[in-house]
């Protein structure tokens, strides 16, 4: 067995290293290396050339290394050189700090201070917590995602059973594969003459007389994909009650569910009085702002959570002004909403700003729904807002400047920093956000030129200086 590898390390004097090599160990052994004298003045420093990083810190040499430094970690760096002028030093000891560039950007190094050959001089070699701390950064984000995500599913689940309980409509949700009751409210429990808890899990065709399993789902999924067929009659076995099923098919999560509404023959007046009812305390109690407004956006009606909104004291305050008055944008919004509210019959999202009595101002999402079978005709709008609503993501990527942009454009941008100049990556992210909101603002406004032009607060010249650029101008054939 050769030892000459122990006989290496175990000479008193310490392996014998010629010196033109002793700069590229040190070098690569750690991130950061600084020759430091006790006074706290820079001799010599070395970047680890594996990790281009940290950039060129020559600038550093035969300066003070407190001007690199931040204040939470000069006591650090002090009561390290006191020891050392004091002779008290005879271990190495690990600090932590965080230096400050000329160029102020940050970065945490953990050092090791080692004793040289002489007194007054000092060697740190540091490692670079960059990637530790992204590592955490990452980390506190996933758990605050979860953590959003968790809450975001209890207040859906919340809102699902106050909807289900709140509904005068028996309801019934039923697993297609299996035929059994999934879920149901107490309407539809008491319309079959049991409690939730017993009729959940049991199955669906067994509550009916002279019903099998197989054929009874199938006879449902058929309704259910028949737009013109009426419901399906079938008698109660519990309470020998004749009711009618309209069942309503749909797919979650990849398995397809029965959605069945229970109408006790005779009781269709009663449960729409109850509805109006209903309705009505929604509308004065609700969370959600309401208004109803004319055919011209002119507000009829508003409850009381749109007057919070906007913060005015009374209906007769704002009853006869337009909608549009309360909105950032003003009219353009309001063309934007009554337009898709008119052409589908509702607009489901709207994403916008409104504006209260006092200039306050808050992000909301807006619904927009024609009444067109209404005697009042009109439109209503449930504005929700969504200035707490905080949504984590992360940032979209640019593409070189001057590039096409296009769905590679929304990697992720922290991964570029440091590879390509600041002036770049900012400008390239600036035509993919502006390529983006120049698509939307047409899409909303129908490819009206004009309208989008103003939505986005530019000249019809620059929008089409713009289409040109990004290759919109004969989108959809315009």
């Amino acid at each position: 067995m050769n030892t000459r590898g122990t006989d290496f390390w175990d000479q008193p004097a310490g392996p014998p290293i010629a010196p033109e090599h002793f700069n590229d160990i040190v070098a690569t052994a750690a991130d950061l290396a600084i020759v430091l004298d006790t006074s706290g003045l820079v001799r010599s420093v070395i970047t680890n050339p594996l990790n281009p990083s940290l950039g060129r810190l020559d600038h550093w040499k035969d300066r003070d290394i407190r001007e690199f430094m931040a204040e939470d970690s000069l006591s650090k760096l002090e009561a390290q050189l006191e020891a050392y002028r004091g002779g008290k030093k005879n271990k190495v000891e690990a600090i932590e700090v965080n230096h400050y560039d000329n160029a102020s950007w940050e970065f945490p190094i953990r050092y090791t201070l080692h004793k040289t050959g002489r007194d007054d001089i000092i060697l740190m070699l540091g490692r670079d917590l960059r990637p530790i701390a992204e590592l955490q950064h990452r980390l506190v984000k996933a758990q605050l995602a979860l953590e959003k995500d968790y809450e975001t599913h209890r207040d859906y689940e919340t809102r699902y059973r106050v909807i289900m309980e709140a509904a005068r409509d028996a309801l019934i949700l039923v697993d297609v594969n299996s035929g059994r009751i999934t879920d149901l409210n107490t309407a539809a429990a008491q319309a079959l003459g049991g409690t939730a808890d017993s009729l959940t899990g049991a199955t669906f065709a067994t509550e009916f007389e002279g019903k099998r399993r197989v054929e009874f789902i199938e006879t449902l999924v058929a309704r259910a994909g028949d737009s013109i067929g009426g419901p399906m009659i079938v008698t109660t076995k519990r309470q020998n009650k004749s009711v009618s099923l309209y069942p309503s098919l749909f797919r979650a999560a990849g398995d397809n569910t029965l959605l069945c509404r229970i109408e006790v023959d005779g009781t269709s007046e009663v449960i729409a009085a109850e509805l109006s009812e209903a309705m009505a305390i929604l509308y004065q109690h609700g969370a959600d702002a309401i208004v109803f407004t004319d055919n011209h956006g002119t507000i009829k009606s508003a409850n009381d959570a749109f007057l919070g909104l906007c913060d005015t004291a009374r209906l007769s305050d704002i009853r006869g002004k337009s909608l549009s008055e309360f909105l950032i944008r003003g009219s353009v919004d309001m063309k934007v909403l009554i337009d898709n509210a008119s052409r589908a019959g509702k607009m489901r999202v709207y994403s916008t700003r409104l504006e209260g009595s006092y200039g306050s101002q808050l992000s909301v999402e807006i619904s927009a729904t024609h009444m067109m079978g209404q005697s009042m005709g009109g439109f209503a709008f449930v504005i929700r807002d969504t200035s707490r609503m905080e949504v984590v993501r992360e940032p979209s990527s640019p593409v070189p400047a001057g590039a096409p942009v296009g769905d590679d454009a929304m990697r992720n941008v922290m991964d570029l920093v440091g590879s390509a100049p600041l002036k770049e990556i900012v400008a390239a992210t600036t035509d993919v956000v502006e390529k983006m909101c120049i698509e939307t603002a047409v899409e909303l406004t129908d490819n009206n030129r004009v309208a989008a032009a103003e939505m986005l607060g530019l000249s019809r010249q620059s929008l089409y200086v713009k289409l040109r650029k990004y290759g919109l101008l004969n989108k959809n054939g315009q």
